[in-house]
């Protein structure tokens, strides 16, 4: 290996996923083995069509297949895409270029399997959606567990207000059953929730700043950024009263994923509610002396913001 963090993304392309995706193929430190699509912030044809265009305007340099994948969760209904959070076409109605890149007849559930079989101990996933693609892979493959390096999930809250139900997050909202078998699996988590992701915001003085300074070749990557994010920042004023800010969910995952002292994390067990209430997709702490719910499991609790963004920005800061 290169030295680099060999990952698989997936996806439910969104706003913040697609500036996920973009620090991804961009980081010196990553190398993007594959990008896998699903359900959650839009419909899943809609998650791959972004995705593709995605990398041909990162230009990354690198071939980055992508693979589509579960139109809806395990056994529940798919609520539907949120266009008042993320636009009718699932990244702030932003256009970016058609591309002649087309998906992988494979799943992106087979595509995770073959992944990690092929680079036994060195792949990360990180999810970003909901965990339907990842909970698949475990039941193509029970010793999946075995051949991933880490799991880094966007996903759950612990301590932080939820953002669909008082309790729940979207993503383990959006398919209860998934997020549970993973919960469950002996694949190795960290669990970066609102925690950390609501802590960590991005501001339009951080995008006036890549305005400014970003070097030619990276200026239609922040044309996009302005013009995706704006919709973003108009939905976390009404529903959080930032002014001008927005948090970074699915980038500080990846960010997480390879450069883990950005966080504090604490090991509790865990295990995931799939009541059809509110406490559906509720991730269920046990902290009790001697516990015996769930699990041991990571979950950050404490971010250095402030570090986590200028690493992020640095990628279209430079040449």
């Amino acid at each position: 290996m290169n030295g680099k963090t060999h990952i698989i993304l997936d996806v439910d392309t969104g706003i913040d996923d697609a500036l996920a995706i973009l620090y991804a193929l961009l980081s010196p430190d990553i190398h993007v083995e594959g990008l896998t699509t699903g359900f959650g912030n839009i419909h899943v044809e809609q998650a791959t069509e972004n995705t593709l265009r995605l990398i041909k305007l990162a230009n990354c340099g690198y071939e980055v297949p992508v693979a589509a994948g579960a139109a809806g969760p395990l056994q529940r209904d798919y609520a539907g895409p949120v266009p008042h959070i993320h636009g009718h076409n699932g990244i702030g109605d932003a256009e970016l270029a058609p591309t002649e890149q087309i998906p992988l007849k494979e799943s992106a559930a087979e595509f995770i399997v073959r992944k990690a079989s092929q680079l036994p101990g060195e792949l990360v996933v990180i999810t970003v959606g909901r965990m339907t693609n990842l909970a698949l892979a475990l039941q193509l493959d029970p010793s999946l567990a075995g051949k991933i390096r880490n799991v880094v999930v966007m996903g759950g809250t612990v301590f932080a207000p939820g953002n669909v139900t008082p309790v729940s997050e979207a993503n383990l909202w959006g398919d209860p059953e998934a997020a549970q078998q993973v919960f469950r699996s002996e694949l190795p988590l960290t669990i970066v929730g609102l925690d950390v992701t609501l802590q960590t915001r991005l501001s339009r003085s951080h995008l006036d700043q890549l305005r400014r300074l970003a070097p030619a070749d990276k200026q239609p990557i922040v044309d996009f950024l302005n013009s995706s994010l704006e919709r973003y920042f108009h939905f976390y004023l009404e529903q959080n009263q930032y002014l001008g800010e927005c948090p970074m969910h699915d980038p500080l995952a990846v960010l997480v994923a390879v450069n883990p002292s950005l966080v504090s994390t604490r090991i509790m067990h865990a295990d995931i509610d799939c009541g059809h209430g509110l406490t559906a997709g509720m991730i269920i702490t046990d902290r009790r002396v001697n516990p015996k719910v769930g699990r041991e499991i990571a979950f950050c609790l404490e971010v250095d913001a402030d570090q986590a963004l200028r690493q992020m920005l640095s990628v279209f800061l430079a040449s």
